[in-house]
Order: structure tokens, then sequence, then C-alpha cells
């Protein structure tokens, strides 16, 4: 076990990302409640281990669709099908929440909601706010549950993923570490499933510019918005904001506590803190990077 895989062993504030894929059965767009009930529980434990948890999860939309019954969002101009969007994200939201907050009172745990809009970061009065409301939850040993605010929110004030979005929430909360839930191990040197010789890298600890190109080529599963390119993204907010990342693959929610033991799982990028980045100019620029 290297010295850095270590040191995850003390990692007192963690937040852990899961997205769209992971969340639902391929075959019928429903939810799956075995592997939810199974990312709660971890949850749960890691909460009484006495560390400090926050999840930013997707999902959403992708509820609110199925709910409605829409498999494709199809209207006549741009206004419209965002209205449909939003729509699908206000019916999906509150069930997403609804199934959350069932499956972490069964373990003695509250959960707690926070949405989120590129407003929350670049407004300062916003940010001081909901750094404010996470302090306080925590505090009160709530599990914030976060999620971008689909429902108001537009291409001018909107993140656009949970991927990015997690890991503002890192360095908005100072937290230790940042997990991301994916369906992929973690990085590779090519796309593993069209490039049968991709090469898997364990480490990264220095994002070079080489390493932030290798994610462009990649687009992520049909259900969610991220790709290995938005991975990239989040690692260079969370390791200039001094927060150490893995991306895991979520077929076995149990790598949670295997990666916070120590084991070697997933890719770790190692935390650079870089004093000169300035988070709120980055998320007001997220769209030009």
């Amino acid at each position: 076990m290297s010295q850095l895989r270590e040191r995850m062993r003390d990692k007192k504030r963690i937040v852990v990302k899961i997205g769209s894929s992971s969340l639902q059965h391929v075959e019928t767009g429903d939810m799956d409640y075995i592997r939810m009930e199974k990312l709660v529980r971890e949850l749960c434990d890691i909460r009484n281990q006495g560390r400090e948890v926050v999840l930013v999860t997707s999902g959403a939309i992708a509820a609110g669709k199925k709910t409605v019954h829409i498999k494709d969002i199809c209207a006549q101009t741009e206004a419209e099908a965002l209205a449909v969007k939003q729509a699908c994200s206000a019916i999906g939201q509150a069930r997403l929440m609804t199934t959350y907050q069932k499956l972490f009172a069964e373990y003695n745990q509250v959960a707690a909601q926070i949405l989120m809009t590129k407003n929350t970061i670049v407004d300062s009065l916003n940010r001081y706010n909901a750094q404010n409301t996470f302090r306080e939850l925590l505090k009160l040993g709530a599990i914030p549950i976060v999620n971008e605010n689909d429902t108001v929110a537009t291409y001018e004030i909107e993140i656009g993923d949970n991927d990015t979005l997690s890991a503002i929430v890192a360095a908005l909360v100072n937290a230790d570490m940042l997990i991301l839930l994916s369906d992929i191990d973690g990085l590779y040197t090519d796309d593993p499933r069209k490039n049968p010789n991709a090469r898997f890298i364990e480490q990264v600890d220095e994002l070079t510019d080489e390493l932030m190109d290798m994610g462009k080529g990649s687009t992520g599963s049909d259900v969610g918005t991220g790709g290995m390119n938005t991975k990239m993204i989040a690692a260079r907010i969370a390791t200039r904001s001094n927060v150490d990342m893995v991306i895991a693959n979520s077929s076995d929610i149990g790598v949670l506590h295997e990666i916070l033991a120590g084991e070697n799982r997933g890719t770790l990028f190692v935390a650079h803190p870089d004093e000169g980045f300035d988070l709120p100019s980055f998320v007001e620029h997220l769209h030009n990077t």
C-alpha cells in the first residue's frame, strides 16, 4: 500500500459523486433501488466512522422523464425543449429526494437537499450563504445531497455536469477527498471500450496538458452528461483546491470503503494546492475552457 493511498484512511470530509447511469437499470431506465440502497448504506457507514459526507447525485431529469413516460425530448424550439427538460427535472428531483430520504432514514441518518447553479459560486453573497449552509448541515450531522438546479438553470447559469459540480462542492466545503463513481475503472491512456491496448493509470501526480487532452475524446454514457473530459476538469478544480480525487467504477459500490481503507482502487489524482486558483473566476468562465 503506497503512502498516498494510506493517507486516505485519515480523510475526514468526503464528497462522493454518482452519475445517472449508475442509478438506473440500463434496460428500462427505472431507478436501480438495490444500487441506491447499497450507496446509502456505504455513506451511512462512512458517517458512522466519524467522517463527514456530502453526496452529489445525478438522475433528476432521467427520473422525471421516466415518471411522465417521455423517452426523448421532442420540441419545435430550444425554449420549448428547455421547458420540458426543466419540468422533468422538477418532477424527478422530488422523486429522487423522496427515495434518498426513505433510504437514509432506515439507517437513522438525516438527508438534506441543496440545489446549485453557477450563480451559487460566482456571486459572492450566494457563495458565502452556501458555505454557511453546508457548514451548519455538517455540524448537525446531516448528509447534504447536492444536484444542479436544472429546474431554473439555463445555459448561462448552468454548470452542466455533476463531475464538475462535485469538484466545485469539494472546493467550497474544504473537503479532504472527492470520489467520482463512474461507469469506468479510472483514467486510461485511451478509451478502453474502443482501444484494447489502452493502459490504466493508477496515479496522477500532476495534471499535464497531455493528460487533459486525453479526456477530450471521451463522451461518457447515453444517460449522463459527463465523459472523461468533465472528470479531468473536476480533477483540475479539486487538485488545485487541495483535494485528493479518485475516479472509480460504481459497478461495486463497496469500492467506497475500500478507497477510504487505503486500498489501491481507481485512479488517484494527488492534490496540488494552487494559491492563485480563483474558484469563482474559473466557474464563471467554465463554458469557455
